[in-house]
């Protein structure tokens, strides 16, 4: 059994994935602080008296590669305790405190006084700790963590405590970079990028200040009122642009020729803002997407206005070491090139939030995402969730007990973290869908997450249900297709959007050696790579091109990898095996992409990126 991937045999606790965990707003001052931590679970809440040993921060408890391999369980309480000393002349006016993303709640004290925490398994959240550290003495951080995992309504994913089949092993505490930075007083909270392609210019809000909650000021607050930035927008080091603006205003660059943005040719500008005593960089790529009609009036996905075909993989960003964390940045990188190089144009990622250095990659690699957001509520009803993969069901997602979320304090956090999630990735160009709800976890009132995703995001688009419980809202009628087959309809593209298949195949092959237990969950199970390789090309050959013929706009096959009992991957968990002809996969996706241009009346996407100068960032 293999439950180590390559990149672990290089991991070293001292620099422990130090790579700069936001490269969408960078500046010059960072600390890492992962690495070993003590580490205790206790039955209460009760701070420790003593230690249990060391973990490796920022991998999970549960993840061998933490070197704990514990599981902690509702009603247990884990804790983190390590010295924190500032450098000389870190501190330039604010000291800020960074977690990427703790499960799911803590409390965060320095020398036993309480500085901050949050609740949210998957979202960044920063503490304003100056008063604490910015003396330069060594002081003690603590973390006090305790996940209710889907014993609750929170937010969980794809966890559980009883893992098995599509359901894997549940994970808690710090599972992200946990970093110090020093900012000035007066500092760039954060950025509001746009593209505006069709006018040819790029539309930035400065937002300025402190953390929420803070003390510290904020744009129309004190000193940020009336303060001025200036934005550069510069490739290969040539500037392009130059404007200022207030903050909290639109500033906007206009250009006057555009290098455009895609997986073909993902080319990113460099941005530069200076405000106040603060400089960060960030970058934006200039694209659009839409649903349009296509030449012979079918409703398809299209990219910078032309039909494009999403050929995509369902992501799942499962490591049998780290869990929820990669090893190591490579690793992330690893992932995309491999789908790449097979001809797949995008990843869905699927029922959870990365680390944005993941999402840089795909920025800067070139390829599309569909992003769900993570799905909460009370234990599922098999009736809702798995009767509809072979019954046409569909239910009122307004029926809220019948899907899990009866509780109204759930309900209003997932409206919360939504809103969250689409501010914190808004600036990254691959992303191109959202997807709220998938297969009827949790889900509730979908239109009205598609009414809230547009009022913040109005250039994506919006996949409301993915696979059944169609409630005739977004931009896509998206079907999962599994133990039948794929059967275009007369009706599709009627209603003016887009029809996707935005899951299916799941064939499985297990490899002796890359397996994780004796279990093999597929939709089909094939026995060697020979087979696996030939029923793929048939399902393509035979199902997908005519879907794509009828209407089909964008595929999502499952998936990028096995994962735990699941063993429907392109690449074996370890990464180490790729369990079809790569040659075969290549062809396909040529195929699919040759069919989709012709019955669109589309461009070729290589002849229209060759027509453009520049290159990959």
């Amino acid at each position: 059994m293999s439950r180590r991937t390559a990149w672990a045999d290089g991991l070293d606790p001292e620099h422990v994935l130090g790579e700069y965990p936001r490269p969408q707003l960078v500046r010059d001052s960072y600390l890492n602080l992962n690495g070993l931590w003590n580490y205790a679970i206790t039955k209460g809440a009760e701070p420790p008296t003593t230690w249990d040993g060391r973990i490796l921060v920022p991998f999970s408890p549960e993840a061998a590669l933490s070197g704990v391999d514990r599981q902690l369980l509702p009603g247990e309480h884990l804790w983190y305790e390590r010295t924190v000393q500032l450098p000389a002349h870190f501190n330039r006016g604010r000291v800020l405190l960074h977690f990427g993303a703790v499960d799911q709640h803590c409390v965060v004290s320095i020398d036993g006084r309480q500085v901050g925490g949050h609740s949210g398994g998957y979202l960044p959240f920063s503490i304003d700790v100056t008063d604490a550290l910015g003396d330069g003495a060594a002081h003690l951080l603590r973390v006090e963590v305790t996940d209710e995992s889907d014993r609750s309504y929170h937010s969980r994913g794809k966890q559980s405590l009883r893992r098995g089949g599509i359901w894997y092993t549940a994970q808690s505490g710090i599972w992200q970079t946990v970093w110090l930075e020093s900012v000035p007083t007066l500092f760039v909270d954060r950025l509001e990028i746009r593209p505006r392609l069709d006018d040819k210019a790029v539309e930035i809000v400065v937002m300025a200040g402190g953390m929420r909650g803070s003390g510290a000021a904020r744009a129309g607050d004190g000193d940020a009122r009336g303060a001025e930035a200036t934005v550069v927008l510069s490739a290969d080091g040539v500037e392009h642009a130059r404007a200022s603006g207030r903050a909290g205003a639109v500033i906007r660059l206009a250009l006057d020729d555009v290098n455009e943005w895609s997986p073909e040719h993902p080319f990113l500008y460099d941005i530069e803002v200076t405000f106040s005593a603060d400089t960060v960089t960030s970058y934006v790529g200039m694209r659009s997407v839409a649903v349009e009609r296509d030449s012979f009036g079918m409703p398809r996905l299209t990219l910078n206005g032309r039909p494009y075909l999403h050929i995509g993989v369902l992501d799942q960003g499962y490591w049998p070491d780290g869990l929820y964390t990669a090893p190591s940045d490579d690793a992330l990188v690893h992932d995309i090139r491999s789908m790449k190089d097979l001809g797949f144009t995008m990843l869905r990622k699927h029922i959870k939030i990365e680390p944005l250095r993941w999402y840089y990659h795909c920025d800067r690699l070139g390829i599309l995402v569909w992003q769900d957001m993570v799905n909460g509520g009370r234990a599922y009803n098999p009736l809702v969730i798995t009767t509809p993969v072979l019954l046409p069901v569909r239910v009122s997602d307004r029926r809220h007990r019948v899907f899990g979320r009866q509780d109204a304090a759930g309900r209003d956090e997932y409206r919360a973290e939504l809103t969250a999630t689409v501010e914190l990735l808004r600036n990254t160009p691959s992303v191109v869908v959202w997807v709220p709800f998938n297969e009827g976890w949790g889900q509730f009132d979908a239109l009205d997450a598609t009414r809230r995703i547009r009022s913040l995001d109005p250039d994506r688009l919006v996949d409301h249900a993915s696979g059944w419980h169609d409630q005739g809202g977004g931009d896509l009628r998206s079907l999962h297709v599994y133990f039948r087959r794929i059967r275009p309809r007369r009706s599709w593209g009627r209603d003016g959007r887009a029809v996707v298949i935005s899951e299916y195949g799941g064939y499985s092959l297990r490899l002796p050696g890359h397996e994780f237990g004796d279990r093999e969950v597929g939709y089909r199970r094939l026995a060697s790579i020979a087979a696996l390789t030939e029923a793929f090309v048939e399902l393509h050959r035979d199902q997908v091109l005519p879907a794509i013929d009828a209407g089909v706009t964008g595929v999502v096959y499952t998936q990028l990898s096995d994962v735990e009992d699941e063993v429907n991957g392109l690449l074996t968990a370890d990464r180490t095996v790729l369990k079809l002809t790569a040659e075969s996969v290549r062809q396909v996706n040529r195929e699919l992409v040759e069919r989709f241009q012709r019955v669109t009346g589309a461009r070729d996407a290589a002849a229209v990126s060759a027509s453009r100068t520049g290159g990959a960032r």
